[in-house]
């Protein structure tokens, strides 16, 4: 896998992977938690990158990367009660979340700052 110079995109391709690998056999009746799982984990790396180019609203698609790891912790949560997957899975997949959402969270802390200090100097 190709190493990406961005930490959150580094950890989200991972976390992908990694669900790739563990959640092939998924039983039937919750085939419909996989795809939710896929999805939303897509999405996360499609807003990762769209918040990565510069000139766009920055801070509105990391609010929505923090909401799809929300949504994916639910569900890995969900996955774990229903015993899809055991708590050594389950922890790993934790971890993984906690490094996006830091990363993410220290991503939007950084641009808010920045942007604060911008409007202090042009109000200066």
């Amino acid at each position: 896998m190709k190493e990406e110079k961005f930490k959150v995109i580094n950890f989200i391709r991972e976390l992908i992977t990694y669900l790739d690998k563990y959640l092939e056999n998924f039983p039937r009746k919750d085939m419909e938690i996989k795809s939710q799982l896929r999805n939303s984990s897509y999405k996360m790396l499609e807003l990762a990158y769209k918040a990565n180019i510069k000139n766009v609203d920055n801070v509105e698609y990391i609010n929505d990367i923090i909401v799809q790891v929300k949504v994916v912790d639910f569900l890995l949560n969900l996955c774990y009660d229903k015993q899809i997957i055991n708590l050594k899975r389950y922890t790993k997949f934790g971890e993984k979340l906690d490094d996006i959402l830091k990363y993410s969270i220290g991503w939007q802390k950084s641009i808010l700052s920045k942007s604060k200090e911008e409007r202090l100097k042009n109000n200066y």
